[in-house]
């Protein structure tokens, strides 16, 4: 059965999603009942998000009907071109994806949005249809799901199934699918691979060496000094990289990845690589295999305390736009790193179809970009602000790039700025506590129009109350005329939230704070 939009589909009575909640336990399902699905006077289907039973399973698919907006994209001639409608399956449970959702669930050429695994707070949400007991790292159920659903397109969220080439299969078999193959992915993948293809294409970044042995590791580090960065080679989760201020932090650190092995296969070799002083920022631009397309910058807050203190963390807030990404920097960032690498890429027979994800430092000499590291998929939580300020079809300009199509897009962001700060679990990132009950959610994102809580580690207890169910585990987010509005959005709907064993950052957004009149470019 499809889960798109018909006349003659047969529809459950819409309830509003606190109703919702409370009105079911979770994961029981709704009795269905008919009604004629409403028309606009032009023949468009209206903004009613529909759920309709999927004869035979326990599904529940809400799917969203197109609204009043323009979607056409330009084609070469100039001439208008109607976006085909499509049915996308979102791939991963973070917060990230319930990003992606949202702007997915808000394109008007989009009919339904699934997300395999999806977490409790999507699907409570609306968002998407959260489908939970799809094994993502089997490409064959993934491929069967598609074809008995009618997904027309799959974006692939996190780093791992990139990796482990769930692209390629979809691929292969005639699905469109936003993300690069395994091949591709190693940009992420293998720290050394990134560094190699710098070498050979002249991509400004941190002078390095890689090594299998311990010895000759801290021999290189003895004879660079410190400060000095030691990465794992490969996925490590975002916790592989360390910034070692001493000689001592840095053999320690080398010791815990290839003696000890604390981060097994991904640690059997590492990189160390100079220390660079500066700016960080986040550069993101999605990519068609040769045509590359960017999105607006973002900044990111890795470190886990208020002040830039403690271990680093997968990230505890971001903001967009970063003003440090000047108009002049963005054009020097795509010419000397992101379009290098695109054509490098192409050029070692491994094409990159997806978003690239460039960390860079800003370099405090020379005010010149370095590339740090490439992730081969949004960052997060950068992704929950570059989302809340999209007004494109997101749908379609990722069909564009499945397509070979980023020449004929340009894209509309909302002149407003945007942050995030991230609530996370009491302990994180090291060891902390799951199931603790987290209250007044639906309260805290009433606080203004312009609040959306994205849900990266939620789930539900057997009372139907929402739990800390990861180390991340909300995104608040805001949009606001300047960097103060946003973040005082944010922190109002942050006091809201009743969750005595979370904890967030109070300074998010503070190198934007340099910049107070900052608006959007």
């Amino acid at each position: 059965m499809m889960a798109c939009a018909s006349p003659s589909i047969k529809a459950s009575l819409k309830f509003g999603a606190k109703a919702f909640r409370k009105s079911c336990a979770p994961g029981c399902l709704k009795s269905t009942m008919s009604f004629p699905v409403p028309q606009t006077p032009d023949g468009l289907y209206s903004p009613i998000r529909l759920q309709n039973r999927a004869y035979g399973s326990n599904l529940i698919v809400t799917a969203f009907k197109s609204r009043c907006l323009n979607t056409t994209l330009s084609s070469t001639n100039g001439s208008p071109k109607v976006p085909e409608r499509v049915t996308v399956l979102v791939i991963g449970g973070g917060g990230r994806e319930h990003a992606l959702c949202y702007a997915l669930e808000r394109s008007p050429s989009c009919d339904a949005v699934f997300c395999a695994p999806g977490n409790s707070g999507i699907a409570q949400s609306g968002d998407a249809t959260c489908i939970p007991d799809l094994e993502i790292t089997n490409s064959e159920a993934v491929i069967s799901f598609c074809r008995n659903w009618g997904v027309g397109l799959v974006v692939v969220g996190p780093e791992a199934p990139l990796v482990a080439g769930l692209a390629n299969d979809l691929v292969k078999a005639g699905i469109p699918t936003f993300g690069p193959s395994s091949e591709a992915a190693a940009l992420e993948g293998s720290k050394d691979f990134m560094k190699k293809l710098c070498d050979k294409y002249n991509i400004p970044t941190a002078k390095y060496r890689t090594f299998t042995k311990p010895a000759d590791a801290k021999q290189y580090v003895k004879d660079q000094g410190a400060p000095i960065v030691v990465k794992a080679d490969g996925l490590a989760a975002g916790k592989g990289v360390i910034v070692a201020m001493t000689l001592d932090e840095a053999f320690e650190a080398i010791d815990t990845m290839l003696v000890e092995g604390s981060f097994g296969s991904a640690g059997s070799r590492i990189v160390i690589e100079e220390f660079l002083e500066g700016e960080e920022a986040s550069f993101f631009a999605l990519v068609d295999g040769e045509t590359a397309l960017p999105l607006e910058s973002a900044q990111d807050h890795k470190r886990v305390g208020d002040g830039d203190v403690g271990p680093n963390t997968g990230g505890m807030g971001a903001y967009s736009p970063a003003p440090i990404v000047t108009e002049e920097l963005k054009k020097k960032v795509m010419e000397s790193i992101i379009l290098p690498t695109v054509k490098g890429m192409s050029h070692e027979g491994c094409k990159f179809v997806g978003v690239l994800y460039a960390g860079l430092m800003i370099e405090k000499k020379s005010g010149l970009p370095k590339l740090i590291e490439y992730n081969v998929r949004f960052g997060d939580p950068e992704c929950q602000v570059l989302m809340m300020r999209l007004e494109s079809d997101l749908a379609q300009v990722l069909l564009a790039a499945c397509h070979g199509e980023l020449g004929k897009v340009s894209l509309t962001w909302s002149p407003e700025l945007a942050t995030v700060v991230v609530m996370a679990s009491e302990g994180y990132p090291g060891a902390y506590k799951k199931g603790s009950v987290i209250k007044n959610l639906d309260e805290a994102e009433q606080v203004s129009p312009a609040v959306k809580i994205f849900h990266a580690g939620t789930a539900f207890d057997t009372d139907g109350n929402f739990v800390a169910a990861a180390g991340r585990v909300l995104g608040v987010t805001a949009k606001g005329k300047d960097i103060e509005e946003a973040r005082a959005k944010a922190y109002d709907a942050l006091n809201v939230v009743d969750w005595p064993e979370g904890f967030y950052r109070h300074d998010i957004g503070w190198r934007a704070l340099k910049h107070p009149h900052m608006v959007a470019h």
